[in-house]
């Protein structure tokens, strides 16, 4: 038990920096929070937590390793990301302003309903199509996680990562949707939206001129 424990710490003090590190996952995050509201973008925080899940479940029955020596494979996953990344970065160009009434409150933007399913698909595309997840998860599993490890207790370490990555979120989707950040969005929807688009469109281009590893 104690080497699983040691292991677990040892994934997570590696994990820990790759929450807080800017991209595509809180960009989208930040934007849901400032445009559609704290619930919505609560929601994309679990749907980036449930595509955390997927990575690490490939990862765990050795797919990541399959499409980690496959070029071919590696670049479908590749432009898939940036088209989305590319496509997002559009439509938030494209928008106009939102206001945040008094009514609406923390929980929406004005003219901006957005389903449940299309907020968990957000949060779940933006991190699914990230290939560098890919080699992320798979470097850390197989130098930091032992071989002999039941698989189980794999999966265990996967909800784990997956539980801290969406509370980071959710802390993060607390905070920019107080009254004050929502008093500041209103103000500055439109250029915030046209920032939220250029920084999509500007990490499509940076993974397209990416190479795998």
């Amino acid at each position: 038990m104690s080497n699983y424990l040691i292991e677990l710490a040892s994934l997570m003090a590696i994990f820990s920096f790759a929450i807080i590190s800017p991209g595509a996952d809180l960009a989208m995050v930040m934007r849901q929070s400032l445009v559609h509201g704290r619930r919505q973008a609560i929601i994309t925080s679990f749907g980036i937590g449930t595509s955390l899940m997927f990575h690490v479940s490939y990862t765990i029955l050795g797919l990541g390793l399959i499409i980690s020596q496959s070029i071919y494979l590696f670049n479908i996953v590749k432009w898939c990301g940036v088209a989305y990344l590319i496509y997002i970065g559009i439509k938030a160009l494209r928008a106009g302003q939102t206001e945040i009434t008094a009514e609406a409150g923390e929980d929406a933007g004005a003219g901006r309903a957005q389903s449940v399913l299309r907020a968990f698909g957000l949060g779940f595309a933006a991190n699914a199509l990230n290939p560098k997840a890919v080699f992320f998860f798979l470097s850390i599993f197989s130098t930091v996680v032992s071989a002999h490890t039941p698989l189980m207790v794999k999966f265990g370490y996967g909800l784990v990562m997956a539980s801290a990555l969406i509370l980071w979120f959710v802390g993060v989707s607390l905070f920019m949707t107080t009254p004050r950040m929502r008093a500041a969005f209103t103000r500055a929807s439109k250029w915030i939206d046209r920032a939220s688009g250029l920084v999509f469109i500007a990490l499509g281009l940076k993974l397209a001129t990416e190479k795998a590893a």
